[in-house]
């Protein structure tokens, strides 16, 4: 049988898909971008249908037909790399989502710990904000997403791990520091710094709204390291739900965890998939694994 689309083909279709744009994709691939063009012309040739819509100044959107194919050859790839690498019988690879704030905290070790267990699997790691998270899902780029349980799509099926509870951050001397929980209230009359992020900005700024007084948001950031310096260096009070162990920032300043007090909304720390995911036993396997592992006391 005559394969129409070789391996180099479909890994410039999944470039472009990963950046959103020919240019993007020919310098990842270091290659031409007529060569991206020409193999993305190919591809939409041997399919019968448009991959990407093509929009002038935004790059390239996939199209629903586009998803579905993208998601099917990532599959394809996975099982090409397993054979390739000299593997048998089913790919033990996982490409693990995980979001850009909660990821540094437990992703790490949770995955040292899985290979431990499964030596002959490979995990990828790929950062991402929520929303990132979910068209990865989506796309399937990735195969699981370790994320916060909030705003996640009915379409993907959620695995609960453990309590995320939101706490103030303050500097020390600071006024409600020494106290053993603080209101929503008295931090809003506080200058703010906020967690940026896509959905997250929103969370937090809902824990602080509920208290009806106006919300001065004096610094905004990607970053929980800058937050907890910025806080720590006197530029405002700050909101967090990742349970970090207590310690100086980065330039070794103090910075005060506070509980909220009353009772603010509980989320969870949960692996997000789509319901096709867990047919592979790697999938399975990670899940099991970040449950027993969440469970255990810290």
């Amino acid at each position: 049988m005559n394969i129409p689309l070789n391996f180099r083909q479909v890994e410039i279709l999944l470039a472009v898909a990963d950046t959103g744009s020919t240019a993007a994709a020919s310098r990842a691939l270091y290659t031409s971008q007529p060569s991206v063009s020409l193999a993305i012309s190919r591809c939409e040739e041997v399919f019968g249908q448009k991959l990407f819509i093509r929009i002038p100044g935004h790059g390239m959107e996939l199209t629903p037909f586009g998803q579905h194919k993208v998601a099917q050859l990532r599959e394809l790839e996975k099982q090409a790399r397993w054979v390739l690498s000299g593997g048998e019988g089913t790919p033990e690879f996982l490409n693990l989502g995980v979001f850009s704030t909660l990821g540094p905290r437990y992703a790490p070790q949770l995955v040292r710990r899985f290979l431990d267990t499964r030596p002959d699997a490979e995990v990828r790691i790929l950062e991402g904000d929520l929303q990132t998270l979910f068209d990865w899902l989506s796309g399937g780029r990735i195969d699981l997403a370790l994320l916060y349980d909030f705003g996640i799509p009915s379409d993907f099926v959620i695995t609960p791990l453990m309590a995320a509870e939101p706490y103030a951050l303050l500097p020390r001397g600071h006024r409600l520091a020494q106290q053993p929980s603080v209101h929503a209230k008295d931090l809003a009359q506080e200058p703010i710094i906020l967690m940026n992020l896509p959905r997250s900005r929103g969370y937090f700024l809902s824990l602080l709204q509920n208290a009806r007084v106006p919300v001065r948001v004096a610094h905004e950031t990607g970053s929980i390291e800058m937050l907890r310096s910025m806080v720590a260096n006197g530029f405002g009070v700050g909101l967090l739900a990742t349970d970090l162990p207590d310690g100086p920032c980065y330039d070794g300043s103090p910075v005060i965890r506070v509980p909220l007090d009353g009772r603010p909304p509980q989320h969870q720390v949960a692996l997000a998939h789509r319901s096709t995911a867990l047919k592979r036993p790697i999938t399975q396997a990670f899940t099991a694994f970040a449950e027993a592992y969440f469970s255990l006391p810290p």
